[in-house]
């Protein structure tokens, strides 16, 4: 999608700080950390939202969660654990509308507030 963030992200025309590549997928640093680990989990092919998720697309998704657990553990996180989250739509603070998790961890999580999916690093 030419006006995307995250796919200019794929593109290499932003950079970011990878954490995880493969043919699939990027996983790399927010640039506004929500948490003292934050990362941001994006399958590189462009799906605008978990609603516009169809077919194929579920298989994608579950591969991203196994990335999820991967991640975690190259982060150091698996063992005391970690927060996944995805926003959906506009009311569900989506404001990067190419689907991506946060994976959040290094501390105690309480309420968090501020993940909208906007900041890339």
């Amino acid at each position: 999608m030419e006006n995307c963030l995250f796919c200019k992200i794929v593109s290499g025309e932003i950079p970011s700080r990878k954490i995880y590549e493969d043919d699939e997928f990027l996983v790399f640093h927010d640039i506004q950390p929500a948490a003292p680990v934050h990362a941001v989990m994006i399958p590189k092919k462009h799906i605008a939202s978990m609603d516009e998720a169809g077919g194929e697309d579920f298989a994608l998704i579950g591969r991203l969660h196994q990335v999820a657990q991967e991640t975690s553990r190259k982060l150091g996180l698996a063992e005391t654990g970690y927060r996944l989250i995805n926003n959906c739509g506009p009311d569900g603070g989506q404001t990067v509308f190419h689907l991506h998790y946060h994976l959040l961890g290094g501390a105690k999580l309480g309420a968090l507030t501020g993940i909208s999916g906007s900041h890339a690093e």
